[in-house]
């Protein structure tokens, strides 16, 4: 992986076995808010068992947005469901971080490996199936997930989880020119239905008064589950991507 950055902040990720370290470098401010907090988004987006941001060569002001790292735990926490640490040894951040009860919510750490150490990645089932860009990818997809849930003994995800799978399927057909590609995830009583592609350009949900006008996939995605969202990846592209709780029907 390699770095990027704007006029203030800029990103380095490196794939470890455990995690994925974004070593971020640079100047907190309001200009780089976005890019900081999309960044490291973008970064989860792919997946890695666990996420740190090594911030010890970032520069922190009292008044600067550091409320992003909570934003970034708390929207990641919902997809793909990782845990989210800082690393620091600058004294100011760690005062910093107490003071504003930033610690409270994402966890602090001298040093990656200790990081590592502390992580507690959820006890989680995945499965991952590309399928070809073709009118057969919708069934294919389906039969895909009544596979793996009669697999995994889980039975209560098949009707609703079927719909949306077939939906976000269907929707990457239609909107781009890549072949989608699938993942489940299973973390306890929550399934994460994820369908990747290689358009950047986001999924937007539209308000339609016409059942026979485009974009009611995802007006049924939105109230069929818990949550759902649409997340750039790193490394290219997007993934789309909605969650199911045990206790939707089955």
């Amino acid at each position: 992986m390699t770095g990027r950055g704007d006029r203030s902040v800029t990103l380095a990720p490196s794939a470890r076995l455990a995690s994925t370290l974004v070593t971020v470098t640079g100047e907190l401010d309001l200009s780089g808010y976005g890019f900081l907090r999309d960044g490291l988004l973008k970064v989860a987006a792919d997946g890695p068992p666990g996420l740190i941001a090594d911030v010890d060569g970032l520069r922190i002001s009292e008044l600067s947005p550091a409320t992003v790292f909570p934003l970034v735990a708390r929207r990641i926490g919902d997809w793909p469901g990782i845990p989210f640490s800082l690393v620091t040894r600058q004294p100011f951040h760690l005062d910093t971080f107490h003071r504003s009860g930033i610690d409270r919510f994402v966890a602090v750490h001298g040093d990656v490996e200790a990081a590592e150490q502390q992580q507690t990645v959820p006890i989680r089932r995945w499965a991952q199936r590309g399928f070809p860009r073709a009118d057969s990818a919708t069934r294919l997809a389906r039969a895909f997930l009544r596979e793996v849930m009669t697999n995994w003994d889980a039975p209560e995800f098949v009707y609703d989880g079927t719909l949306i799978v077939g939906e976000l399927v269907g929707n990457a057909l239609r909107h781009t020119t890549s072949a989608p590609e699938v993942r489940l995830d299973l973390r306890r009583d929550l399934l994460t239905i994820a369908v990747s592609d290689d358009s950047p350009r986001p999924a937007t949900l539209i308000e339609r008064t016409d059942l026979r006008e485009p974009g009611l996939g995802l007006r049924i995605v939105a109230r069929t589950a818990r949550t759902w969202g649409s997340s750039r990846r790193w490394s290219g592209g997007k993934v789309v991507w909605a969650t199911l709780t045990s206790g939707h029907r089955g």
